[in-house]
């Protein structure tokens, strides 16, 4: 195992991952609303692109990272989920940008694959909008030392986040055909 990186404060920590997911979810949900109507010079629907890139890669780092940490290879493992933290902030960033330079997309699909559409749309939105808090506190039951808690807790956040991760894909290739 690896040596500590943090001293342990659960109530500081505790206090700042709550704040950071009650402010991104506010974010999200706010700036979700608003559209600017700004000439980017590009097109805006560019970065729904980066986006699914963007959970793609952290798809297959998730997965790594689970490879890494099942060989014992525990520095991998950290340097990678770190990685894929790292990425999905930078999502976030891209996410909300997308939304407040292009608004609502209307899915176009008629039939079945509305419906499927639409559950994997609804389920991703709601893990998504749960998943940062216990990625979080997982990051830090690991950063403290606490393997054992981090281990427990890692084995709700790893499926909850891959499953946000590779569903964003999904979507994103099930709604581009109707990007304006």
């Amino acid at each position: 195992m690896l040596k500590a990186a943090w001293k342990k404060n659960d109530t500081k920590a505790r206090g700042l991952i709550i704040a950071v997911s009650i402010i991104v979810f506010s974010a999200i949900v706010i700036l979700g609303r608003v559209k600017m109507d700004v000439d980017l010079g590009f097109d805006e629907h560019l970065f729904a692109k980066i986006n699914a890139t963007i959970n793609s890669t952290v798809s297959v780092l998730l997965l790594a990272g689970l490879i890494a940490v099942k060989n014992k290879r525990y520095l991998l493992h950290k340097r990678i989920m770190i990685t894929a933290i790292i990425l999905s902030c930078l999502f976030l960033v891209s996410y909300i940008c997308h939304h407040l330079f292009t608004g609502e997309t209307k899915f176009g699909g008629e039939g079945n694959i509305r419906y499927i559409y639409y559950f994997i749309l609804g389920t991703h939105i709601l893990l998504a909008a749960i998943i940062l808090p216990f990625i979080l506190f997982t990051a830090y039951r690991s950063m403290i030392g606490e393997y054992t808690k981090h281990k427990k807790l890692a084995r709700i956040t790893w499926p909850v986040w891959f499953y946000v991760a590779v569903t964003g894909v999904v979507v994103y290739f099930m709604i581009s055909p109707y990007y304006n």
